[in-house]
């Protein structure tokens, strides 16, 4: 899932924003998300602090009083969030020095006035080409549509009773792929993240809170709890604890 986030006080260029990023995105079949801000509210902070998956900020400069470089700075700084990618669009090429050189890893600056829809167009090219090569990405087609969601994102993986298919439990909700789990679990072996707890469930120890081997009782970070573990991931998880006591 890829979270474009665009905010511009001027009805126009969002329209047009929109128009761009639908054309672009119906070359492919990955699921998108467009949303769409007139200024730099609450409700647009809460979701740069929500994880929704992967995130595109399109982000004029001038908006109010507000300006699109602190509000860069806010998502990279405050947020702590170096993953998403940062796009400058704005009116004011007078800014483009300070921002290139603010040290938040901006993809593009781009002027309105210049040649803008030639280069909103490049610039969500290679994000397409960045998203399709990134690295530790669990990457497959269901029901038609391609998924890729970073490894980070992963909670668990667990099988789905009397069925082919399995649930990917993520920080922002559900997906499914149609492998078995024993698929899935070549799939992540790569990233030593993941170990089979079970013979329903692939976990992400990142997101483990915590493991009673008494009540044999794993939680999330997400609040959930399972009871299904394994003689050998309990073992793991013992000598896990005794590293970081």
């Amino acid at each position: 899932m890829i979270n474009f986030i665009v905010c511009d006080d001027n009805d126009r260029f969002l329209e047009k924003s929109i128009k761009l990023i639908n054309n672009q995105m119906m070359k492919s079949d990955i699921e998108y998300r467009i949303h769409i801000f007139h200024q730099y509210d609450e409700e647009f902070f809460n979701l740069t602090r929500r994880d929704i998956g992967s995130k595109v900020y399109m982000l004029d400069i001038e908006v109010g009083e507000e300006s699109g470089l602190d509000v860069a700075r806010y998502i990279r700084e405050s947020c702590e969030d170096w993953r998403s990618l940062l796009v400058i669009v704005t009116g004011y090429n007078q800014y483009k020095l300070e921002a290139l050189s603010s040290r938040l890893y901006l993809l593009d600056f781009i002027n309105k006035l210049d040649d803008c829809n030639h280069k909103l167009e490049e610039v969500l090219e290679i994000i397409m080409k960045m998203y399709g090569t990134r690295n530790h990405t669990l990457s497959y087609e269901y029901n038609y549509t391609s998924y890729q969601i970073e490894y980070n994102h992963i909670i668990y993986v667990e099988k789905e009773q009397d069925s082919k298919r399995c649930l990917v439990r993520t920080t922002y909700g559900d997906e499914y792929i149609g492998k078995t789990l024993n698929e899935v679990a070549r799939m992540l072996s790569d990233d030593k993240r993941f170990s089979k707890v079970s013979r329903s469930m692939v976990v992400n120890k990142d997101h483990i809170k915590s493991y009673n081997s008494g009540t044999n009782e794993l939680v999330f970070d997400n609040g959930e709890i399972v009871y299904e573990v394994s003689r050998n991931f309990k073992k793991e998880l013992r000598f896990r604890d005794s590293k970081r006591s």
